[in-house]
């Protein structure tokens, strides 16, 4: 855990990545693109804990904001460390996400 511009984040510091975009798909899959401009497929089911509790509603799911690099929910009161959205996400073929996002 680190503490950086008084915003607390849980795991390691990786220095400058941060969400540029992040799509909801369906299924609780969303698809995020980083300062790198690397886009992946980031499985918000796999949350633990309470706090991610309201992203099972798709209200709330489907809305989410960034907040200098960081993907929130709820008016801010849900949030994941840019970090562990790349740590915990997957590579994907484009073309698989482009049939994706079409049938939406």
């Amino acid at each position: 855990m680190y503490v950086l511009n008084d915003i607390c984040y849980a795991g390691e510091m990786n220095e400058g990545i941060k969400v540029t975009e992040a799509k909801p798909l369906r299924g609780g899959m969303m698809l995020v693109t980083f300062s790198t401009g690397e886009k992946r497929l980031f499985d918000t089911t796999m949350l633990q804990g309470s706090a991610f509790a309201p992203l099972m509603d798709d209200n709330v799911f489907r809305n989410p904001v960034l907040f200098h690099g960081v993907i929130t929910w709820n008016n801010g009161e849900i949030d994941i460390a840019p970090e562990t959205v790349y740590r915990d996400s997957f590579a994907y073929d484009s073309m698989e996400v482009s049939s994706a996002i079409d049938r939406l």
